[in-house]
């Protein structure tokens, strides 16, 4: 998956500096491209070479003992042997700690870039000092990063794993996915979104993983569970293009290893979807809020 960097170490905690001239300074388009080389099988950042000012740029993170920063200005202009790529081409492309730093970035460049005035009174925002957030400059209103919670679902009924292809976006294999509503718990999100999307009454919902998913401002968590009662499906068309029960030797897994999604496929498709949890939670009718028709959102 994106986080599993092997040796290096990523160093998200804040820090209040301004970039050096051997520091890394990331630049995006208006519309979230990022500048971006390659060499070989590596992609090349920008470095910072004095050129943003301070209070031009905001420190990111580290990975092992190199420093990346955003200029907080987009950037519509092109350096010599750099080209702006977006963030999904590129997922198709790195399988190594370089998208990482490219999803993570992008998230909070996203949140950077949709928050240059406060919600509460128009005021300009500026970067706080000594944690990552943002502050009014006249009512004082803080803002932290968004960070949206959503579930990656593997729903199991005997032998087969239930497999989704979404209407727009991503063209390839998927699970059920979601968002978390306010006011839910991660496994009533699991039994409504199985519901809205298939159809399907889902138990014995267990914890798999975690990940982190900058492209959409997202942490996902997987869960594994299984068909409760009538497994016939009833797809939501509006979200996907198909959704069918597949069996552990038709799977087809996603072109790369970056996702949560693949992962829990993979685990599946070899058996092992029950050597790798945490807890199980059973989830009653009554308790999950969930009726034939689902909820909205």
């Amino acid at each position: 998956m994106i986080q599993d960097i092997g040796s290096c170490r990523f160093d998200i905690a804040f820090s209040d500096r301004n970039p050096g001239k051997d520091d890394y300074v990331l630049r995006f388009s208006g519309d979230g491209r990022i500048l971006v080389g390659s060499e070989a099988d590596r992609l090349l950042f920008p470095k910072g070479n004095g050129e943003a000012k301070p209070g031009g740029a905001v420190y990111l993170f580290s990975l092992d003992e190199t420093r990346f920063f955003l200029l907080l200005q987009d950037e519509e202009n092109a350096l010599p042997g750099f080209s702006f790529r977006s963030v999904r081409d590129l997922r198709g492309t790195c399988i190594n700690a370089d998208i990482l730093v490219v999803f993570t970035a992008y998230h909070l460049w996203r949140w950077y870039h949709d928050n240059h005035y406060c919600g509460r009174c128009a005021g300009r925002m500026k970067p706080g000092t000594g944690e990552r957030s943002l502050v009014c400059g006249s009512c004082r209103n803080i803002v932290y990063p968004r960070i949206n919670p959503a579930v990656i679902v593997g729903v199991i009924k005997g032998d087969a794993l239930l497999i989704t292809r979404y209407n727009r976006g991503y063209a390839h294999n998927a699970l059920i996915a979601g968002f978390t509503e306010i006011g839910e718990t991660l496994e009533q999100t699991v039994s409504r979104e199985v519901m809205e999307e298939a159809g399907i009454r889902v138990k014995n919902i267990r914890y798999y993983k975690s990940q982190p998913w900058g492209m959409a401002q997202d942490v996902l968590m997987g869960f594994f569970c299984e068909a409760d009662g009538n497994d016939k499906i009833r797809m939501d068309a509006n979200e996907l293009k198909s959704a069918e029960w597949v069996r552990r030797e038709d799977i087809e897994l996603q072109p790369n290893n970056l996702s949560l999604t693949n992962e829990m496929m993979s685990l599946f498709k070899e058996g092992l979807e029950g050597t790798c949890t945490i807890r199980r939670d059973t989830i009653s009718e009554e308790s999950s809020g969930v009726t034939e028709t689902g909820t909205s959102g």
